[in-house]
């Protein structure tokens, strides 16, 4: 069982990289890796030991939760004709929900923060300073997969790293 969960991250954090690299390349993460990443949680759950009740009601109450949230920006951006989360963008995070636990979700949003104001400083230079044609808009994917490998990885760094060492 212990293979299947870290073959599970494994293939989490292959979707990921997939997901940032697509962003930055056409800025649209596809529906079928947002439809994949979440239809892998209930096989995470079941590799994890995860009880349906509470841990699993839990997650996807959560998961719930995240959803309408990031909904309700979405449609507020919508409104006021601004692009605050790309659609893409708004599909993996709830995606993610389903992955990560709530306090983990928010380290994750803390990195996404930082990672993402980094990348909001370097287009910024980069159309000052060289005033290239690109897109007007962050590949945001990129903040949002950096987030979530750094969580997967610290979550599980005891088992991957250390265990590894020992044995």
């Amino acid at each position: 069982m212990l293979y299947l969960h870290y073959g599970l991250l494994i293939a989490l954090a292959i979707g990921l990289c997939v997901a940032a690299f697509t962003d930055i390349k056409s800025r649209r993460i596809a529906n079928w890796l947002n439809g994949a990443i979440a239809l892998g949680a209930p096989l995470y759950w079941w590799a994890s030991g995860m009880s349906l009740w509470p841990d699993v009601a839990w997650q996807l109450g959560f998961a719930l939760i995240v959803t309408a949230i990031l909904l309700g920006i979405g449609y507020i951006g919508y409104t006021l004709g601004i692009t605050i989360l790309g659609g893409g963008d708004i599909k993996l995070l709830a995606a993610l929900a389903l992955w990560i636990t709530p306090l983990n979700y928010m380290t994750l949003l803390i990195i996404m923060a930082m990672v993402g104001g980094l990348l909001a400083i370097y287009f910024v230079i980069r159309r000052v300073v060289f005033k290239p044609k690109t897109p007007g808009q962050l590949p945001y994917g990129v903040a949002i997969a950096a987030g979530a490998l750094w969580v997967i990885t610290i979550d599980n760094y005891d088992t991957l790293f250390l265990g590894a060492m020992s044995g």
